[in-house]
């Protein structure tokens, strides 16, 4: 197992990334920022981490201690930046609730930094991997939609069709340049609840 993999496994490692304290928030600011400058002037493909240490002016043996390899900084930071723990739409209505968050990871990552580190961190893999945190992230939040709309009697799609269906044409978009706007986001959302509907027909 690798360590970028290891660290992605450990139950606490998504908790310790959002919620430092003193020192250690002020060093992970640091490295954040340093890679965030690195993969804005071009250098996602190549950087290290002793020069992300030279510039966000920390040892480096800090960075290899917390993070392991400049995959696991890489994965961190994207995750960072493109799960801003934005607060989950509850219209009552999962269609609309879909629709909503569509539009809101759209915007989000359709944003050129945002582009970068999805990009950086998708360079940074060479092998097929068995957890990516964005993913999971987002599979968290389509499970809460989902399950609220199904204490709703409402006719779901499923958790999977969601993820493949909404959020993968959208980091598909956003890791290939090709355009986001609200019109697409609430396209795929519409798509993916017409399914319910083929579902429940075909019943």
């Amino acid at each position: 197992m690798s360590s970028s993999h290891a660290a992605a496994s450990r139950p606490d490692a998504g908790d310790r990334a959002r919620r430092p304290g003193g020192r250690s928030a002020r060093v992970q600011s640091a490295v954040y920022a340093a890679v965030g400058q690195l993969v804005g002037a071009g250098r996602r493909d190549t950087m290290t981490i002793p020069e992300v240490a030279e510039l966000a002016e920390v040892n480096p043996t800090s960075i290899y201690r917390r993070w392991g390899s400049i995959e696991a900084l890489l994965g961190e930071v994207a995750v960072a930046a493109l799960t801003q723990g934005e607060p989950l739409p509850d219209t009552s209505d999962l269609g609309a609730d879909l629709a909503e968050w569509s539009r809101i990871i759209a915007a989000d990552i359709g944003r050129p930094k945002r582009r970068a580190y999805l990009r950086a961190m998708v360079f940074a893999r060479d092998d097929v991997v068995e957890e990516c945190p964005c993913w999971e992230i987002r599979r968290e939040q389509a499970e809460q939609m989902v399950d609220r709309a199904a204490q709703r009697d409402e006719a779901t799609p499923s958790v999977r069709q969601i993820l493949d269906h909404v959020i993968a044409p959208l980091y598909h978009h956003a890791v290939f340049g090709l355009g986001l706007d609200d019109t697409y986001a609430a396209t795929l959302a519409a798509d993916v609840m017409r399914m319910t509907e083929s579902r429940g027909t075909s019943r």
